[in-house]
């Protein structure tokens, strides 16, 4: 299923600030993880809860982000940067937070998902980003996170291969098309 990305802006010569192209860039992130959580159900992998679907969802999130840090480094200026990595990230948390609550009641999703995703980014931290983007040992590791939710039964034994090989790189290209055009 195709995720419809809405990656211009209506008025493309304003002013925006990081916060506000954080903002865009949550939005269409949040749906195209969405996306990748369901596609993995449409290819018959099998979820035990609606618990362990946010937690691929937030392994996506979490990819998300380490993917949109890397492909702005070089373009923005440090404190740019970590004022959009920064706000990306609390937004996310905040879609992750609303939807979980409503699914699973109330908690406190946020401290989780922060701690993961600050584990998480020295984890990626060890693998490369070309200028083709992400190396397949970056791939991996979020389809290796994705199995570890999802567990090594019959029916998910093969899920790595399905988020390295094909959900992994199309998240990518989704995203790196939504960053140049937000940013254009």
């Amino acid at each position: 299923m195709a995720v419809r990305i809405k990656s211009h802006w209506h008025d493309e010569d304003a002013e925006r600030s990081m916060e506000e192209v954080a903002g865009a860039i949550a939005f269409n992130g949040w749906r195209i993880a969405v996306d990748k959580a369901v596609h993995l159900h449409g290819e018959r992998f099998i979820y035990d809860s609606d618990q362990q679907r946010l937690a691929v969802i937030a392994e996506y999130l979490i990819f998300e982000i380490q993917i949109v840090d890397r492909m702005v480094h070089e373009a923005l200026e440090p404190e740019q940067r970590q004022a959009l990595i920064t706000a990306l990230a609390m937004r996310l948390a905040d879609h992750l937070t609303e939807n979980s609550r409503d699914l699973l009641g109330p908690d406190d999703y946020r401290s989780g998902f922060i701690e993961c995703l600050n584990q998480r980014s020295a984890e990626y931290a060890e693998f490369k980003f070309g200028t083709d983007g992400p190396s397949y040992p970056f791939f991996r590791h979020l389809g290796y996170e994705i199995q570890q939710i999802m567990g090594a039964s019959q029916e998910n034994r093969w899920v790595i291969d399905q988020v390295m090989d094909m959900d992994a790189p199309d998240l990518y290209k989704q995203l790196k098309r939504i960053v140049r055009n937000l940013f254009i």
